[in-house]
């Protein structure tokens, strides 16, 4: 009797068991992603560190939320540089995480939740819950607390839980390396 109540259950089990795989993990039960990343708007009008620093590490997203990756990029920096804003926000966070100085700006007119950007290790000139703009310094990188090589900050992007590139944040202008050259016209007679 009990046999044939069992019997009975198997598929309803089996369903609720897939059913709960998918609701408990998305990405185990499909491969992919449960949600995209959301589109990040070009609203950068300034690099957190010089005018067009070198990337020492890029974006390298992990593959799950707990998985080996690089979840920002790190750029050169001198040891006291100046750390600006890269778009206009609100100060979220200035303090110390782990002996480091970090500071995060939640950036306006993101939506919700807005994109936060993280720079450290920075010494913060700012504190929570102050308005800033573009260009804006907000600290100055830490001779010390770099896990590069030499001196970098590391530059983070987050829409809520997700990581970003924050190499999005920058319109295309800003992100061209040298200047533009005018090539030769061929065919039109000099003035």
């Amino acid at each position: 009797m009990h046999a044939q109540r069992f019997t009975a259950l198997l598929p309803v089990l089996s369903i609720m068991t897939v059913v709960s795989v998918a609701w408990a993990d998305p990405q185990t039960a499909t491969g992919a992603r449960a949600l995209p990343a959301p589109p990040v708007p070009a609203i950068g009008r300034a690099w957190p560190v010089g005018t067009r620093p070198a990337v020492v590490r890029g974006w390298e997203p992990p593959a799950s939320p707990y998985a080996h990756g690089h979840r920002g990029v790190d750029l050169a920096a001198a040891p006291d540089a100046p750390v600006r804003a890269v778009a206009a926000g609100r100060v979220s966070f200035a303090g110390r995480v782990a002996g480091r100085g970090v500071v995060s700006v939640e950036l306006s007119a993101t939506g919700w939740p807005p994109l936060r950007t993280t720079y450290e290790p920075v010494r913060a000139s700012v504190r929570k819950g102050d308005e800033v703009a573009p260009g804006q310094v907000v600290g100055t990188v830490e001779p010390t607390g770099s896990h590069c090589a030499r001196t970098c900050v590391h530059w983070g992007l987050l829409s809520g839980e997700t990581y970003l590139d924050p190499l999005s944040l920058l319109p295309p202008w800003l992100r061209r390396s040298g200047p533009s050259r005018l090539l030769p016209v061929l065919g039109v007679p000099l003035p």
